[in-house]
């Protein structure tokens, strides 16, 4: 008997051991995957200039020495700010697709492959609203790249896989799973719907690398990490950024749309004078704009908005967080509640009419405003009862930034007028004179 279980006991570790040596037991479908695709990923170095001053000539630990040399005698010498980030080749042209945030102020864009081979690339495009921006590498031969696939169909639980540049560590590859979908994400300016949630390993660096299925698939470009957590990454839906990706290659950016609605938020009592359900949310429709496409849609006033591609809305600023993530021809799925029924309508978005443009900033801000040579704006008309009017605004102030965002011309002033909707004020620099002041404007 003893002898029979030290056989059974030498053929088993010899088992083990042979089985150690297995190529086939230890080549798992993520190496597979990581063999195929990562040589697609690139990283990803920009270069920023900076402006700074040198310490030529300072008098050190005298603080009226410091100031005044600071001031007076100091050039300003510019130094090189760099950053790291990912990204992957996504067509046979050499595109390569990042997040904006990793290329964003860059002066200078480098990105090196897996076989040590660097490359100059340029910005084809960027969407900060979507954070993603669109490369072209300045490369002599072919680059592995990995077509984009589709999201609609992941699974919670799924495998993926994360590869990218985490503290400049090239080629980095994690694993996890899928742990929730159409995640929110809220910042200090805004709320990012739509986000795909995972425990892959996702540091700084990651930014725009790929998320990968356990086909290999490209599902996903991973973006953000949850500050104080482990195990939180995100990453954005590979079918938000092929709608992204078009506009940016035939466009250089996305354009910003319009469905035609306008909004106020619900009230205890709008819901007691509207006779609505007490735990209705949404976003009450006050006008249907003529012609527009939620008319074609025929949706009404007087209806709530509680869905809108597939995110819930809450009040009109969340319809228009959604809304600026929308790209012209693209179908939005909107759920309304109506007269005691729920219904659904497919609204085809569209590019936000220049006159209509004009039309928001004399609704929103109370002004209409006339370009001229320089940076800014000239009010010519302000509207009775308006905000504007309320603080003090006069014909002929100069308007030079709304919201942090200066006016430099007139897509500027396009772009800034439609980020307020949804918002109750606006901070707007005018300048009166020699004077400039940062004034907020309810925005009625």
């Amino acid at each position: 008997m003893k002898t029979r279980f030290v056989c059974v006991l030498v053929l088993s570790l010899a088992a083990v051991v042979a089985n150690a040596h297995d190529p086939f037991l230890r080549r798992t479908t993520t190496v597979e995957v990581v063999e195929r695709v990562g040589p697609s990923v690139v990283n990803i170095t920009t270069e920023r200039i900076v402006k700074n001053r040198s310490s030529f000539g300072r008098q050190r630990g005298n603080p009226f020495f410091d100031r005044f040399f600071q001031d007076f005698f100091e050039p300003r010498l510019p130094h090189t700010s760099n950053s790291l980030g990912s990204g992957v080749v996504i067509d046979d042209q050499g595109h390569i697709l990042t997040n904006q945030h990793v290329i964003a102020q860059a002066d200078r864009i480098r990105v090196s492959v897996g076989d040590g081979r660097e490359f100059d690339a340029k910005l084809i495009g960027a969407d900060p609203n979507n954070d993603l921006a669109v490369l072209k590498a300045d490369a002599a031969g072919d680059l592995p790249w990995v077509p984009l696939s589709i999201s609609s169909d992941l699974m919670v639980g799924e495998p993926v896989i994360a590869i990218g540049n985490p503290f400049g560590l090239s080629n980095t590859v994690t694993t996890g799973v899928i742990s929730a979908i159409d995640r929110s994400v809220r910042t200090e300016n805004r709320v990012y719907h739509g986000f795909l949630q995972t425990d892959a390993s996702i540091n700084p660096g990651n930014s725009g690398g790929p998320l990968l299925n356990a086909e290999g698939k490209l599902v996903g470009i991973n973006t953000a990490v949850y500050n104080g957590g482990e195990g939180i990454g995100f990453a954005i839906p590979v079918d938000v950024a092929r709608r992204v990706v078009l506009e940016l290659i035939q466009h250089g950016e996305v354009t910003p749309v319009w469905l035609g609605l306008d909004f106020q938020d619900l009230n205890a009592g709008l819901h007691e004078a509207l006779d609505l359900p007490a735990d209705l949310a949404g976003a009450l429709v006050n006008r249907v704009r003529e012609r527009s496409p939620a008319a074609r849609a025929r949706l009404r006033r007087g209806d709530v908005v509680t869905q809108a591609d597939g995110h819930r809305v809450a009040s009109a600023r969340d319809f228009f967080e959604i809304l600026i993530t929308v790209t012209p021809r693209q179908v939005v799925e909107i759920s309304y509640w109506r007269d005691g029924k729920t219904g659904t309508v497919g609204v085809k978005a569209e590019k936000v009419p220049a006159e209509r443009v004009e039309q928001l900033s004399y609704d929103l801000l109370g002004i209409d405003l006339k370009a001229r040579n320089e940076v800014g704006f000239v009010v010519t008309k302000i509207r009775a009862g308006s905000g504007a009017e309320r603080i003090g605004l006069e014909i002929g102030d100069l308007v030079l930034a709304i919201n942090g965002r200066t006016l430099a011309n007139e897509e500027s002033l396009r772009r800034a007028v439609l980020e307020l909707r949804g918002h109750s004020r606006a901070l707007v620099m005018v300048q009166r004179g020699p004077g400039r002041y940062n004034v907020t404007i309810p925005l009625i």
